[in-house]
């Protein structure tokens, strides 16, 4: 048989498990042109937990008693397309089921001797692709500037801090315990990091660290740890906004300070972005994320659940930081 996880109900506020609903389905059979795929592994993303809202977004939300569908580093078993293999492994959106067959079409092949396939997930796949677009081209960092991230410890932030020091920036990372302010400033080489669990006032302690002020701010969280990076934002200031984990479970609309004056005081940019906005570019970003990490001037971290049942939880376990750098499930 053939599992597959449906989208039983919309959360209310943090995801549970009850939310998602486990099905056997019959294994499919792939036609002409198709391709049989195993699922080997799947990413489990915040921006995920917007599609589960019946709202209209840059992506069609998911249906109810629908599967779910992210980002998956999958194995050819059968093919009936003469462009791939048995064997090859591909990369794109696919579907959460342990078998599914396609055409092929928006998928790419992936080379598990050039990087290992959960690689492909996170610094050489969207993560990557979203830290490397959305801070040089939104972010435009320059030598000697100040670069703060938040979320710095996931996927995304982790690489933002890394290109920001090959760019020549003073980084300074914000991340949620003492374990994950380590690695950051041992493996990643940020120059400084804050526990935000540790800090009663984020504007004093961003001004304790980073005292000639931010230039560049990289933002995954939103809220209150926003307001305090706008405390401390430089004249001609650029604000990325890539996500805000720390939001995404509200359920009714937060306010807080108003930013009109600052922006213009400050001749701020603030610019928010989804990759798809980039999406011409991609192959572009992962030749130089590739050329980086071939060099040693990248580093990643991942952490990696084990079995397909595992799935809605490593997904869950996201807004309760428990994953350093990129979370992926290991399906086989």
């Amino acid at each position: 048989m053939n599992k597959t996880i449906l989208l039983k109900s919309r959360p209310k506020g943090r995801p549970e498990t009850t939310d998602f609903e486990f099905k056997e389905i019959e294994k499919p059979t792939p036609k002409d042109g198709e391709v049989l795929l195993r699922s080997k592994y799947v990413s489990v993303d915040p921006y995920l937990r917007g599609r589960m809202r019946d709202e209209k977004s840059y992506v069609e939300p998911f249906k109810l008693d629908e599967p779910i569908a992210s980002a998956v580093v999958a194995e050819v078993v059968e093919s009936k397309n003469e462009k791939f293999k048995k064997g090859d492994f591909l990369t794109g959106m696919m579907e959460w089921k342990e078998y599914q067959v396609s055409d092929g079409k928006g998928l790419r092949k992936v080379d598990s001797e050039k990087a290992p396939l959960s690689a492909y997930l996170g610094i050489l796949g969207m993560t990557g692709l979203t830290a490397y677009f959305g801070l040089t081209t939104i972010g435009e960092p320059k030598e000697g500037e100040t670069l703060l991230v938040s979320g710095a410890a996931g996927a995304v932030g982790s690489v933002v801090g890394q290109i920001g020091k090959i760019k020549g920036c003073r980084v300074i990372g914000i991340a949620g315990s003492d374990e994950k302010i380590d690695l950051l400033k041992d493996k990643f080489d940020f120059d400084a990091a804050i526990n935000y669990e540790k800090t009663d006032d984020m504007g004093k302690a961003i001004r304790d660290a980073a005292p000639d002020g931010v230039d560049v701010y990289f933002d995954n969280v939103g809220g209150y740890t926003l307001d305090a990076a706008m405390e401390n934002i430089n004249r001609f200031g650029r604000v990325v906004h890539c996500g805000a984990i720390s939001l995404y479970n509200e359920t009714e609309q937060p306010t807080g300070p108003r930013l009109e004056t600052k922006i213009v005081k400050k001749s701020l940019k603030l610019q928010g972005f989804i990759i798809r906005n980039f999406e011409d570019r991609f192959a572009e970003g992962i030749q130089q994320l590739g050329s980086w990490l071939k060099d040693g001037k990248l580093k990643y971290e991942e952490t990696i659940v084990e079995g397909f049942d595992e799935i809605p939880q490593a997904f869950i376990d996201l807004f309760d930081g428990k994953n350093k750098g990129k979370m992926v499930v290991k399906v086989y």
